[in-house]
């Protein structure tokens, strides 16, 4: 099945969008009216331009307007779309868009419509033309595919068919499974779109908030498989209409709208196993079985400092690398890798990012199946020289510059850690303080590339979102998401910053791009770490006495218990499942920092009402600019 996208669904001049489409790998393209006539060269160069970077013309749009017009206007609507058809001619296109007629002039009447559809179908024929119509959400007298569908069948004309968009369909909760009795050979073209769900303006939300399937909360999956029961085989295209798009990269909206459709379509397949789809052949979503290792990128002196850091935490350095500047720091079931290599992929991370998170391994059930599965997603893979007894662990570049491995138990791979890495026997280990795995890795990141990360994370392995939550930091908004499996083995939390005065947006620019700023791992019994920690001289950040003052009164507690929590600098949330139980390292680097959490019952969330008093105790912490790391 080929793929399209709307030039109007990406930012940059029309020769920008066109190469980007073409780089992401779609077959086709929109011809937004609007991006053709600001572009300074013809139809026949814009024409050319499409066809030199690989594409085809998929669709000219959108003709407005049209049908069930009174005279005088109808007869120009006439003179307008003949002269469309003598554009598209030197364009190379050879199907329009009409989007149902929204003009107060406009009359109703199905018979009317689709009369003036069958006359536009024997001009547009003359041409070599097709039209396509479409029920726009807020149609005057159309607004729901089942009537332009009705009109397309009354013209009856084999030059005029049906134009279907997801969102105009579901946008009005219209049943999609009413598309499956509609022949597939007259839908001309399928357009696609997702959106979050807001209660507003069908016409504002449309304009402003879509964007690609499986980024938003319509049912498009819903969708694609009516159309797909059809025997529909034409061409899937993006219609985007997003604010926060046209100011992103054209490369990398391309490259997600590329992946959301690939995905899209392996998710029907997988549900629709009667329907014939052609898409491509990849392994299923990747189950995850749990964080492997957490690898930081770091000089002599940062790497000092983590490790001083990690053995209050009760980490043991058990083992070195057999070749490399590497260490591997454990407690329960973390590994901890700091790597001061002055070569290879963690030391060109550390030139550009500073000290950081540059690698993540999970546990996967098969390392090599993971890695196709994301190739087939638009994932770039990663492969650098081995050395000697060095084992070729299978990854893939994830977002924010960093890598992933993955580890599988059919392999050499399960004994990665005893064959890559040689014990410290004189080392004495450290006293654990109960820290069992990690709970959650928390990613941040400019709020406009989100979406990206929750569709790459989404598509890839078997995990799904939570709703977005707004964290008050005391310079501004930072919207927090999170992206878990349902075992809880996998959780990634989505920390996107509007502006660099918040701590996230701080970290942000201080690294140059986004990146894991904090760990959080799992204890059993947070009181009886803290006490451990406290043995060890670690002092946990401290938080106002204001907060707990609160807290009493917030969620109805013992003063005694209360009183407990402050000793112990730990913060505390409830659900109506269970209870949640936080504490928080001082930050170092420039922001990074550790969380040690401990989930009561069934609690689901991450302390999401905690994080401004979390934020404002990190930023009294802060070191001033200008200051001497410590």
């Amino acid at each position: 099945m080929k793929t399209a996208i709307a030039t109007v669904s990406i930012a940059g001049d029309l020769s920008e969008k066109l190469a980007a489409i073409a780089a992401a790998g779609f077959d086709g393209v929109e011809i937004f009216e609007n991006d053709f006539l600001a572009y300074d060269g013809s139809p026949r160069d814009v024409g050319q331009m499409v066809r030199d970077h690989g594409l085809e013309i998929s669709l000219f749009q959108p003709f407005r307007d049209f049908e069930g017009m009174p005279e005088p206007q109808r007869a120009r609507a006439f003179d307008r779309a003949e002269r469309k058809f003598d554009l598209m001619g030197e364009l190379g296109a050879d199907l329009v868009l009409v989007c149902s007629n929204v003009s107060p002039a406009s009359l109703g009447g199905i018979d009317r419509a689709a009369g003036d559809f069958h006359e536009l179908g024997e001009r547009a024929a003359r041409h070599g033309i097709r039209v396509g119509y479409e029920a726009l959400a807020w149609g005057r007298h159309v607004n729901d595919h089942r009537d332009a569908w009705e009109v397309v069948r009354r013209a009856d004309h084999a030059s005029v068919g049906l134009i279907l968009d997801s969102f105009h369909t579901l946008a009005r909760k219209i049943d999609p499974d009413t598309i499956r009795s509609i022949p597939g050979d007259w839908i001309f073209f399928v357009q696609l779109a997702d959106a979050p769900k807001i209660d507003m303006d069908l016409l504002y939300w449309s304009r402003h908030f879509r964007n690609m399937p499986g980024e938003g909360d319509l049912d498009v999956p819903g969708f694609m498989r009516a159309v797909a029961a059809t025997g529909y085989d034409g061409t899937l295209s993006l219609e985007i209409f997003n604010d926060q798009f046209r100011g992103g990269s054209p490369k990398f909206i391309s490259v997600d709208g590329h992946r959301s459709l690939v995905y899209l379509m392996d998710q029907v397949r997988r549900s629709e196993p009667d329907i014939r789809i052609e898409c491509a052949d990849m392994p299923d979503r990747i189950a995850v079985s749990g964080v492997e290792f957490v690898e930081f990128a770091a000089d002599e002196e940062e790497a000092a400092q983590i490790a001083d850091l990690l053995r209050m935490l009760g980490f043991t350095r058990e083992r070195r690398h057999v070749s490399k500047d590497v260490d591997l720091w454990r407690q329960g079931g973390i590994n901890i890798v700091i790597n001061t290599e002055r070569e290879g992929f963690a030391h060109a991370s550390h030139v550009v990012h500073g000290m950081n998170v540059c690698d993540i391994g999970l546990k996967v059930e098969n390392a090599a199946a993971t890695v196709l599965r994301a190739q087939a997603l638009d994932a770039e893979p990663f492969d650098q020289p081995v050395g000697p007894g060095e084992l070729k662990i299978p990854a893939i570049r994830g977002l924010g510059g960093g890598l992933i491995h993955f580890i599988d138990e059919q392999s050499d791979l399960a004994r990665v850690w005893d064959i890559e890495f040689r014990p410290l026997s004189a080392q004495k280990p450290a006293a654990g303080v109960g820290l069992k795995r990690i709970d959650h890795v928390a990613q941040t990141m400019n709020y406009e590339e989100m979406l990206t990360s929750l569709l790459f994370y989404t598509s890839i392995f078997k995990t799904r979102k939570t709703p977005m939550v707004d964290v008050v930091d005391p310079a501004g908004l930072v919207r927090s998401q999170a992206i878990e499996n349902e075992t809880g083995t996998l959780r990634i939390t989505l920390n996107g910053a509007d502006n660099r005065r918040t701590l996230a947006g701080h970290f942000i620019a201080e690294r140059f791009g986004s990146a894991v700023q904090h760990l959080a791992f799992e204890t059993d019994d947070i009181f009886a770490t803290v006490e451990a920690l406290s043995a060890n001289g670690f002092r946990p950040l401290e938080i106002s006495a204001n907060y707990y003052d609160d807290l009493a009164a917030r969620f109805d507690l013992e003063q005694s218990f209360v009183d407990r929590l402050e000793t112990a600098g730990i913060l505390y949330d409830r659900d109506g499942q269970g209870e949640y139980f936080q504490i928080y390292s001082p930050g170092f680097g420039e922001g990074f920092f550790f969380e040690i959490v401990e989930r009561r019952g069934g609690y689901g969330g991450y302390g999401a009402a905690n994080a401004q008093f979390r934020i404002a105790a990190q930023k009294r912490h802060m070191r001033p600019r200008g200051m001497p790391k410590r």
